[in-house]
């Protein structure tokens, strides 16, 4: 009797272990149809024609990607690295509809980009448009889906969980990050997912879509919404975003903590000066330990905090003084310094067609990463096989200084001394190029 009664309990318990299953598994299905279906119209495929220069030469070529309508009006949250240089954005709505889209503004230290839906022929009709949730909510484990068009494919969707919500990167070719965290997810990201959102089982956005390892199983990464917040508003006000500078590289303490044995020691490297930059002028130097920001305490003991810091500077409005508070030589300091207009990301290009070869303006990424003196001349960005600039061994990476004697200012300058001399002279032109702190010449000539 008792084995009859135990045999029955566990039949029961094996049951109920069933059904329960079975509805866990109905209400998961039923809340991701309705975060789908939430989300699903407002979901936007993007194909934009963009200008690029590509070995000398200015050509045009069509991109993929997604994105996500984000208001009523018809505005559009996207990557920077799909719509940047866009002269023309076709935006794919969900029920086909084609409508062509306006370049807003292009953050690049986000990889954010706004645009604006046309919204003639609609006769005042809304867009429907996506909610926005709150990404520092977000915990490993969640399970989000993702939208977009991957691989061209419009209207994918895949299913995941939050691998990790700090992922940290350091600043590599397209993929930087100087003032976020990355979501790093398993659900898939392709390209073509780029810009499309990340949402939770609410229906809520709570990540950008953007990067995928490549050879990497289900390592997909995306930008938290609470960053994609501050940018939209300050595009959708300014057309971009402004942010202070002082010029400064900061670096974590974890080995100086073990180094000079002191487990609770709190502050931030100052790893590097600019050459002229606020920083340098107040008279930081590398090494100092950086403790207070305008009175607030400031520590990253481990990279992944770095990006705080970064980002409380350069939230600050451009033209204030901020008090920076160090400690050199067991010796505490303070110094007041003036923030300056962070530069831009990326310059300008422009070709030189009868020569051959492509320029882009100098910006303060460029001068640091090729240790530049200054700001002075253009970058060659690509040079056009068999040209004139070819056969003087005038290569990628080379910066020109002069053209004859006189030293170029700007972009701009170069741009009005190439149209004077844009066909050669009979001696032809001199150029005074510099390679890695190394001054050669190359002789332009017909």
């Amino acid at each position: 009797m008792r084995y009859n009664v135990i045999k029955a309990s566990m039949i029961l318990s094996l049951l109920l272990s069933i059904v329960g299953s079975v509805y866990a598994g109905d209400v998961l299905q039923k809340q991701i149809l309705n975060a789908k279906n939430k989300v699903m119209p407002a979901l936007v495929h993007i194909e934009p024609v963009k200008e690029i220069f590509s070995a000398g030469k200015r050509v045009k070529v069509q991109v993929t990607g997604s994105g996500m309508i984000i208001s009523p009006d018809g505005y559009v949250l996207t990557n920077n690295h799909v719509a940047e240089k866009a002269k023309h954005v076709k935006c794919t709505l969900e029920n086909r509809e084609e409508v062509y889209a306006e370049v807003i503004g292009l953050d690049a230290l986000t990889d954010l980009a706004v645009l604006k839906l046309d919204q003639s022929g609609r006769n005042g009709q809304p867009f429907p448009f996506i909610e926005f949730g709150d990404s520092d909510n977000l915990e490993v484990g969640d399970i989000v889906l993702a939208l977009g068009s991957p691989l061209g494919l419009s209207r994918s969707l895949s299913m995941g969980v939050v691998s990790s919500i700090d992922r940290y990167f350091e600043d590599r070719g397209q993929m930087v990050s100087p003032f976020n965290l990355w979501i790093q997810t398993d659900a898939a990201i392709n390209p073509g997912n780029s810009g499309g959102p990340l949402v939770n089982l609410e229906g809520k956005v709570v990540g950008i879509n953007a990067r995928a390892i490549f050879f990497g199983e289900n390592l997909g990464f995306a930008i938290p919404v609470n960053t994609a917040k501050l940018v939209i508003e300050r595009i959708k006000k300014e057309g971009k975003v402004n942010r202070s500078w002082i010029g400064v590289e900061w670096q974590e303490i974890k080995e100086y903590r073990n180094y000079v044995g002191i487990e609770n020691l709190e502050g931030v490297f100052v790893a590097q000066i600019d050459n002229g930059s606020p920083a340098e002028q107040a008279g930081l130097k590398a090494g100092d330990l950086n403790t207070k920001v305008n009175g607030e305490k400031v520590s990253a003991v481990y990279k992944e905090e770095l990006p705080i810091i970064r980002k409380l500077i350069s939230e600050i409005p451009v033209g204030s003084d901020i008090e920076i508070q160090y400690t050199r030589d067991k010796t505490q300091f303070t110094a007041i310094i003036k923030t300056e207009q962070r530069g831009k990301f990326e310059g300008n290009e422009f070709e030189c067609e009868s020569w051959g070869l492509s320029v882009e303006e100098l910006t303060p990424r460029i001068i640091k990463n090729l240790r530049l003196k200054d700001d002075k001349g253009v970058l060659v960005s690509g040079v056009r096989t068999g040209s004139i600039a070819d056969e003087v061994d005038i290569f990628r990476g080379n910066v020109i200084r002069y053209i004859d004697d006189t030293e170029i200012e700007d972009l701009d300058h170069f741009k009005h001394i190439y149209k004077t001399l844009e066909t050669l002279p009979e001696k032809g032109v001199m150029l005074r190029l510099v390679y890695r702190n190394v001054t050669h010449f190359g002789l332009l000539k017909e």
